[in-house]
């Protein structure tokens, strides 16, 4: 309620006070410094003219100075190379199957990708005889330490659907009541 009242009052004669602002002569600007006219001060001759003169006596000096620029000779760094790879790294062609559109195509030896890390860890969990630790850090081009790793700490999740009696078990059990 209050707002609607505010409104009415703010929006009472707009148009005439808006009108009256318009129409009041512009207030005149405040007198500036002098120093900050240097505007006027360049446009008087004898500035102008001292901007212009050449000095003879500066122009020889000038002309006897010669500037010869060398680059100094490039020194190697020991060590320098040790951030380097000494060798391109080797890369692996990627073994997807059906997902290949998902990833990338070429891993560096020694690493996976993350749709070869599901895959595998999925391939260990439902087929452990047939997927060990010896036969994934074969495939994949892996380290055995980082396998055995890999397969203890990293599981996938499991969807687990429940009976639909243990459901009615769970839902027609009363809760106890506080006395």
């Amino acid at each position: 309620m209050g707002g609607r009242v505010t409104r009415v009052f703010r929006n009472f004669n707009v148009e005439n006070r808006a009108s009256r602002e318009i129409s009041k002569e512009k207030p005149t600007p405040a007198p500036r410094h002098r120093t900050a006219r240097l505007d006027t001060m360049a446009d008087s001759p004898e500035i102008k003219e001292e901007v212009l003169r050449k000095d003879d006596r500066f122009l020889t000096l000038l002309k006897d100075v010669y500037v010869e620029s060398r680059d100094p000779p490039v020194r190697v760094k020991d060590g320098g190379g040790e951030h380097l790879p000494s060798k391109q790294e080797e890369k692996r062609l990627t073994k997807l199957g059906h997902l290949e559109a998902l990833d990338v195509k070429k891993v560096s030896k020694g690493k996976i990708s993350l749709v070869e890390a599901l895959t595998l860890l999925n391939n260990h969990k439902l087929q452990p005889q047939i997927w060990t630790a010896e036969k994934i850090a074969a495939e994949y081009s892996l380290e055995l330490k980082e396998v055995h790793s890999l397969l203890e700490f990293f599981i996938p999740f499991t969807v687990m659907e429940f009976p639909k009696e243990t459901k009615k078990a769970i839902t027609s059990h009363k809760p106890k009541q506080l006395t």
